[in-house]
């Protein structure tokens, strides 16, 4: 499963602070069977995490995992760059994720992550924490494989994965 991990986030970008989430974010995913790819650093700016999403998507990733920007900060627009790559809503990863980050603790609803297809690439915004990434990764982990299946378009039904 070829993946990509995209931090956003304008300090890490600028080097004032440490990329913690994504290097964490891809370690879970390593775990998890995927090959990590490529990871990144962009900014909260809605253009370039438009256009990295897109680049990963026209690179044949089959999973794109962005960290960061999901929150309520007027600078926070990785959700609304994420649908803009989307073809298609997959929002039950989002749901899962917020579901057990609220049942964590009541801040976890305050995540506007979203979730969906582009191509045949699926992408998943997580928290920007990696405290939070520890917590809710394994939530959406034992879906990947057959969502990536069927991405690939193998549609049998009760395959095990």
């Amino acid at each position: 499963m070829r993946t990509a991990v995209l931090t956003v986030s304008t300090s890490v970008s600028r080097r004032a602070a440490e990329d913690e989430s994504g290097p964490a974010l891809a370690g879970l995913a390593e775990a998890a069977g995927c090959e990590v790819v490529a990871m990144e650093v962009v900014p909260d700016d809605y253009a370039l995490i438009e256009d990295r999403l897109n680049h990963y998507v026209d690179d044949g990733c089959d999973l794109i995992f962005t960290t960061g920007g999901t929150g309520l900060t007027p600078d926070d627009v990785t959700p609304e760059a994420t649908r803009a790559v989307l073809s298609r809503d997959a929002p039950g990863f989002a749901e899962a994720m917020r579901a057990e980050a609220t049942r964590i603790k009541p801040h976890g609803m305050l995540s506007r992550g979203v979730s969906g297809i582009a191509g045949s690439t699926l992408i998943v915004n997580f928290p920007g924490s990696p405290r939070a990434i520890h917590e809710l990764f394994d939530v959406i982990a034992p879906t990947l494989p057959h969502a990536v299946r069927t991405l690939r378009g193998d549609s049998r039904h009760g395959a095990r994965d």
